[in-house]
């Protein structure tokens, strides 16, 4: 009885250390600079470089002129965090999701929206779509469809840092503000760059990390 008691313990602990080390974390910023993004800046007015930095170990976006900066990898399922906080008072970014073409100086992609207040929403971009968008009847598409978020904001006063956890599982995209559920889209797109906008005012991002399944 022992004998086998022994041999299913050994045969749990092999099995959970084989989940374990089936997810695999991936830093998406080394803390130390942005070599492995690339840059999207409206029109090319400035080079990418005055846009994106890093600054003592976080990533500083100078929310003008508009643009982003995305992976230079594309990726598919997994779960991203996210930090953001903001430094001159509460404006407007984005998290950009599953981008299939990085267009100047909106992507084909889906927008984990990060304007103040409403975190959480999805904003479909460059022609993207969800399956949860029900567009108004009678009216054309808007330029930028929007997906409102589930609850009220869960975000943090300014200053204060802020968690995005996100979702993907074969094209569903599932969003947690400071660990609150706000919203689940279904798009056909199943892997895509990730993003990081600038719009309006100065942004900082942390412990940017995908852990793939």
């Amino acid at each position: 009885m022992k004998k086998y008691l022994f041999t299913a313990i050994i045969a749990f602990v092999c099995s959970a250390s084989v989940r374990v080390h089936a997810q695999k974390e991936i830093a998406l910023f080394n803390g130390k600079d942005l070599s492995n993004w690339k840059f999207v800046v409206d029109g090319n007015k400035v080079p990418g470089e005055q846009v994106f930095s890093v600054k003592n170990g976080v990533i500083e976006i100078a929310g003008a002129p508009l643009g982003y900066m995305y992976t230079t990898q594309a990726y598919g399922d997994g779960s991203l965090h996210v930090e953001w906080r903001w430094v001159d008072g509460a404006s407007n970014s984005g998290i950009f999701l599953l981008i299939e073409d990085p267009k100047n100086p909106f992507p084909n992609g889906i927008e984990c929206q990060l304007h103040a207040g409403d975190a959480g929403d999805f904003v479909l971009l460059g022609g993207s779509d969800l399956a949860e968008y029900r567009q108004p009847e009678g009216q054309e598409r808007p330029k930028f469809p929007v997906i409102k978020k589930r609850n009220a904001s869960s975000e943090k006063p300014e200053g204060e840092w802020n968690r995005a956890k996100i979702e993907i599982q074969d094209g569903v995209i599932t969003v947690y503000i400071n660990d609150v559920l706000q919203n689940i889209g279904t798009n056909k797109v199943k892997k895509g760059y990730i993003g990081l906008q600038s719009e309006g005012k100065k942004i900082q991002f942390r412990n940017i990390t995908l852990t793939k399944k």
